[in-house]
């Protein structure tokens, strides 16, 4: 039976996946996002998409990548946010669902829909390098509700420490929204780092609390650091990027926001602790 439950919330999170898509190419068009005048076409032809076309990870393969119609080729932001999404609500259910605890389905319920937020955060930020007002407002709504009845969870188990979680994780969010990526925006003058990330930050101090803020924060600067430098050595052995294309150089404009919510969801998903990630990798030189 569990495996039918996996197996069903797999499928449902592709299908939000898909969803998801359209919401990536929509956002700040003035296109709506559903209702039958807004129905997907091929951006090529402009074919009315029918309903094998939109099977969610199915149909692109089916297809061969291509529209059936005109048969230009179709992006690989369709299935890759499909799978992401359904592999990303998979873990959350295996990680925070407790059928002995009912109120963990809400949790589940309210992570999946800043899960499905964040997601498509990443995909327009790296389309637009913009994190949309609306989208990343929205994930810090929802990331301070978390943190609110992750409290009441506590009274329910019988933990009555006002303290933890809600007053440090309350304290989180305005700590990173101010440090250090508010900070580097203001200091910078938005050179260094865009102010949507600050935005970012409020909600991930406010869901992962002091220590797995910081642990997010620093991963993130991280895996930037170690990808954006391994992209210039490829880079400089290939000989740079031919037909025209900009290299990526310490001046680069980069988004961000893909760094943070990658390390975000390690630090939620697997418990990842920056400090013992250290200790593990220089004992490795010793």
């Amino acid at each position: 039976m569990e495996i039918l439950y996996l197996i069903f919330i797999f499928i449902f999170g592709a299908i939000i996946g898909s969803f998801l898509n359209v919401v990536i190419l929509r956002y700040g068009t003035g296109l709506g996002v559903i209702g039958l005048n807004n129905r997907s076409k091929c951006f090529s032809c402009g074919r009315t998409l029918t309903v094998t076309d939109l099977v969610p990870i199915l149909s692109f393969f089916f297809l061969g990548g291509k529209c059936k119609g005109c048969k230009s080729k179709i992006s690989w932001q369709y299935p890759l946010v499909e799978v992401i999404t359904a592999v990303l609500f998979t873990s959350v259910y295996l990680v925070y669902f407790d059928p002995a605890v009912p109120i963990s389905l809400v949790f589940v319920l309210l992570l999946w829909i800043a899960t499905a937020v964040l997601i498509a955060i990443t995909a327009y930020d790296i389309l637009h390098k913009i994190i949309p007002d609306g989208m990343v407002f929205t994930f810090a709504g929802i990331a301070l509700l978390i943190s609110v009845l992750s409290w009441q969870l506590h009274f329910y188990l019988g933990i009555n420490d006002f303290t933890y979680p809600v007053l440090w994780n309350l304290l989180a969010g305005p700590i990173f929204f101010a440090f250090p990526f508010t900070s580097i925006w203001w200091i910078s003058k938005g050179a260094a780092i865009g102010f949507g990330d600050a935005k970012l930050a409020l909600g991930i101090g406010w869901l992962l609390g002091i220590w797995g803020g910081l642990s997010a924060v620093c991963l993130a600067f991280c895996i930037g650091a170690v990808i954006s430098l391994c992209i210039m050595a490829f880079q400089k052995i290939l000989g740079g990027l031919k037909n025209g294309h900009k290299q990526l150089t310490m001046k680069s404009e980069v988004p961000f926001a893909p760094y943070l919510v990658i390390s975000f969801l390690l630090v939620l998903l697997a418990n990842a602790d920056f400090v013992n990630i250290v200790d593990k990798l220089t004992s490795v030189f010793r």
